[in-house]
């Protein structure tokens, strides 16, 4: 067990160091294709493509924990406070949904208009 988490690290390593090179090699070519001669700023080099990378995550990402637990966070959540819904806080919840045009109001929409419709011939 001990075995496979050590050749597991080592691949996420070895994934995160492609990655990092391959996102600086990336920002420093279109940086020195296009920057001087759009705006006549001077080439960069790699390392300062990677600072510059930094430099973005910081302004623009953060260094936050994404919330959610993953792609499937948000079921596990919703299940949760669904359980702990009352009948009454379901009903509002899922009239609240039908006004939203999701699905469920889509499909009401749907049969209220062929009702509707039906009663006025």
């Amino acid at each position: 067990m001990r075995r496979y988490r050590f050749f597991k690290a080592i691949k996420i390593v070895i994934i995160a160091l492609v990655a990092i090179t391959t996102f600086g090699y990336v920002v420093e070519r279109l940086w020195n294709w296009l920057v001087p001669a759009i705006i006549g700023w001077k080439p960069i080099s790699f390392t300062q493509a990677l600072g510059l990378l930094v430099l973005s995550k910081i302004l623009f990402g953060g260094f936050h924990k994404h919330g959610g637990g993953g792609p499937r966070g948000w079921k596990r959540d919703m299940g949760e406070r669904w359980a702990n819904m009352t009948p009454e806080e379901r009903e509002r919840f899922r009239s609240g949904m039908r006004g939203r045009g999701g699905w469920w109001g889509h499909h009401d929409r749907c049969k209220s208009e062929t009702t509707s419709e039906q009663t006025a011939k």
